[in-house]
């Protein structure tokens, strides 16, 4: 049996609890210490029987953990990852990587001047249907890609919004649930070059948006459209759709269709359309569900991280990667501010 990996967790608010049941129920490793300043933190730590720091300075002068998890607030992901890097420790982030692509880039140099792995926290990379689909779009499953929908559709209740944040710029669904589709696009269909944007707050009145509608060009030459809206009772969201999050009940529907010049792609079903033989709209389609064995993508991230750490494996999701989807979401609420299409590797101009 190999020894397990001391995991210090680093922020131990709702996610970071997440997290830390993961770390529980892993064989690959064990929880070292919890690193977060509050009373509540504190507590925990002392009802586990766990080492309990109020910084990553405490922690990092008290042991040298094989792995850390940043589930800080946003702003602190970056300082708190680059302590440990400099220390040796790789980290797992929470998504986003960061605040903003410019923090971001500080990470991305970091890195690459330490050579300690960064994980970013994109559990969903681990979900066996996005996986899968990767895999088919990847290989020409569907042949050469043309078009892509995306759909973010669901109700948030009204007691979401007493926490005041989530009614300010940057607590709407662009940036909350937003960032899991684009990086699952960008992960199934490559690289999103360019966008387009507009959002409306017209339902709620707040100043964040609830509504926004997209328009991206891939790298590839494919196109795509997102509609965003937390004010809608559908069942076209992953996260009602897809039966990953246990929290949220499952329904039947869409949030993904992935188009082909030789067939289509629909997830979470995983419905693979195509012709047999002869193409064309009179011809009948044949429809082929990918059966796949279950997997909790959370926990199989925490498994990859530990394969990480002992050099076993490359992070799914490094430093960079996870830069380039915070680089979209910037650009989506720059293209609905200017009016205009923005080009991603242009978002400074």
């Amino acid at each position: 049996m190999t020894t397990p990996l001391k995991i210090a967790l680093v922020g131990a608010g709702l996610i970071g609890r997440t997290h830390l049941e993961r770390l529980d129920a892993s064989r690959d490793c064990d929880c070292a210490a919890i690193c977060d300043p509050t009373e509540a933190a504190k507590a925990l730590a002392a009802e586990r029987g766990t080492p309990w720091f109020a910084s990553i300075t405490d922690l990092l002068a008290a042991l040298k953990p094989d792995g850390a998890i940043i589930a800080t607030p946003n702003a602190l992901h970056v300082p708190g990852a680059i302590a440990c890097l400099e220390a040796g420790v790789p980290v797992l982030i929470e998504k986003p990587l960061a605040e903003s692509v410019a923090a971001a880039q500080r990470l991305v140099v970091a890195q690459a001047r330490t050579g300690v792995p960064v994980l970013g926290g994109h559990h969903r990379r681990h979900n066996p249907i996005v996986k899968a689909a990767r895999k088919l779009v990847r290989e020409g499953g569907i042949g050469r890609l043309v078009a892509v929908t995306s759909l973010f559709l669901i109700r948030k209740p009204d007691d979401y919004f007493d926490v005041a944040w989530r009614r300010e710029a940057g607590g709407g669904p662009v940036l909350i649930n937003l960032i899991h589709d684009i990086d699952n696009l960008r992960f199934i269909c490559g690289e999103i070059e360019s966008v387009q944007a507009m959002t409306s707050n017209a339902t709620r009145g707040f100043a964040v948006e609830d509504t926004a509608a997209l328009l991206f060009r891939f790298a590839n030459g494919a196109l795509g459209t997102a509609t965003v809206s937390d004010v809608t009772p559908t069942p076209w969201s992953w996260e009602l759709s897809s039966g990953e999050n246990k929290a949220y009940p499952q329904r039947d529907g869409l949030c993904y269709l992935i188009a082909g010049s030789e067939g289509s792609l629909s997830l979470p079903a995983l419905e693979h359309w195509r012709y047999e033989g002869r193409q064309g709209w009179w011809e009948p389609l044949l429809r082929e569900s990918l059966a796949l064995a279950p997997l909790e993508p959370l926990a199989e991230q925490i498994r990859h991280f530990c394969a990480v750490i002992r050099g076993a494996e490359t992070p799914i999701t490094d430093a960079a990667d996870a830069a380039r989807t915070l680089a979209v979401i910037e650009a989506v609420a720059e293209a609905a501010r200017r009016g205009q299409p923005v080009t991603i590797d242009r978002m400074e101009g």
